[in-house]
């Protein structure tokens, strides 16, 4: 089941990847979809402790669910 999350701090492409590959190094089989214009993370296949610290360890603020 997919969830999306709110996180600041992402600016361009390369933010956007960065955080991607935070997540999908948690959670390999994640699916990811970033959307920079509203700022938001949509995750299949990770809890939110698991997006949470890909997030925070990738430098970018996590607000919990969107």
């Amino acid at each position: 089941m997919s969830k999306t999350y709110k996180v600041t701090g992402m600016t361009c492409g390369g933010c956007a990847r960065s955080v991607e590959s935070a997540i999908k190094a948690e959670a390999p089989a994640a699916a990811v979809t970033i959307d920079l214009g509203t700022a938001t993370v949509t995750v299949d296949g990770a809890d939110e402790s698991q997006v949470k610290k890909a997030v925070d360890g990738a430098g970018f603020e996590f607000h919990g669910a969107a």
